[in-house]
């Protein structure tokens, strides 16, 4: 019944890769002006000009184009950088393991700030404690990571020199963008975590745990928590893929060299193929960690039904 499950799951996001597919490949051909001017000049040579929408595809119908994007992506032929003339999926694979790291870390910092400061808020609840501690997850909510990321590195980097500004030497580096990425998901997952604690500790089982002398970390940690943290886990699955998509803005502020980066970089170089592959990988990702999410829920909890 699981396998079952799993495999209609997989196969449900096929038509979201799709559609995410065709999304993508109009959007990038509705893009305003001619690309083959964009990336040559306007005073480019004819014979210039014809090579390159020749070898871009783009002297042919859009229908057709079409049906050679669908074909390359199942074959794993993208298509080649402008700038270097490199496989577009070579350069999405040098990139896309530092983008992982940085969005893996982002998840593990905010998992650890919101699920004590969770834990601590319902416990306390209506306490100075509970206050502070919504009032942190308010402002994590409300600060945008685009002005949180230069606020951390004018602290810490240029007034008290103790964390590097940018790129990746080292694993101090991850520290930073790691927090600006994971600030935003801390806040989030305290609120669901204080929620989520509250109407635990008011079931029956908890009452009675109380009831039978169990100390009250006892009733909190081992009874209370193992069942409120299941809409956390939930939640930390979904947002590993809306991590991945947005380190873009992460990444350009601390100059990390990953896909968000790459993704930049080719829309100044006005370099369409990679452009549209770093969006399908970044689009791709987010789907598959959502689906991959929602099968692991399934396994967990047998009673979900497709």
């Amino acid at each position: 019944m699981i396998l079952s499950y799993i495999i209609k799951r997989l196969l449900s996001a096929l038509p979201v890769l799709l559609a995410v597919s065709t999304i993508v490949f109009f959007l990038i051909h509705a893009i305003p002006g001619d690309p083959v001017d964009l990336i040559v000049g306007e005073h480019a040579l004819a014979v210039d000009r014809a090579e390159l929408a020749h070898e871009l595809h783009l002297d042919e119908p859009v229908i057709t184009q079409y049906g050679k994007f669908l074909g390359g992506l199942a074959t794993g032929d993208w298509g080649k950088s402008i700038y270097d003339r490199q496989p577009v999926l070579k350069h999405i694979a040098q990139r896309f393991g530092a983008t992982f790291i940085l969005a893996v870390c982002a998840m593990f910092i905010a998992v650890a700030i919101s699920i004590p400061i969770g834990i601590v808020a319902a416990v306390k609840k209506g306490s100075f404690w509970d206050q502070a501690a919504m009032f942190f997850a308010l402002l994590g909510i409300s600060i945008p990571n685009f002005w949180l990321g230069p606020v951390l590195i004018l602290v810490f980097s240029v007034e008290l020199g103790i964390l590097p500004i940018s790129g990746r030497d080292s694993l101090v580096s991850l520290i930073l963008p790691s927090i600006t990425l994971g600030a935003a998901l801390a806040a989030m997952l305290s609120r669901l975590t204080r929620s989520s604690m509250i109407e635990e500790i008011k079931r029956d089982y908890v009452i009675t745990a109380r009831a039978k002398g169990l100390s009250e970390k006892s009733v909190i940690f081992k009874h209370a928590l193992r069942n409120a943290l299941n809409p956390v886990i939930t939640i930390v699955g979904l947002q590993v893929g809306a991590l991945l998509a947005g380190t873009v803005i992460t990444e350009k502020i601390f100059n990390w060299p990953g896909v968000g980066m790459l993704l930049l970089d080719s829309i100044s170089r006005r370099d369409y193929p990679l452009v549209q592959g770093c969006i399908l990988v970044i689009s791709f990702a987010y789907v598959l960690v959502n689906t991959v999410t929602d099968c692991m829920y399934r396994v967990a909890d047998p009673r979900v039904k497709l």
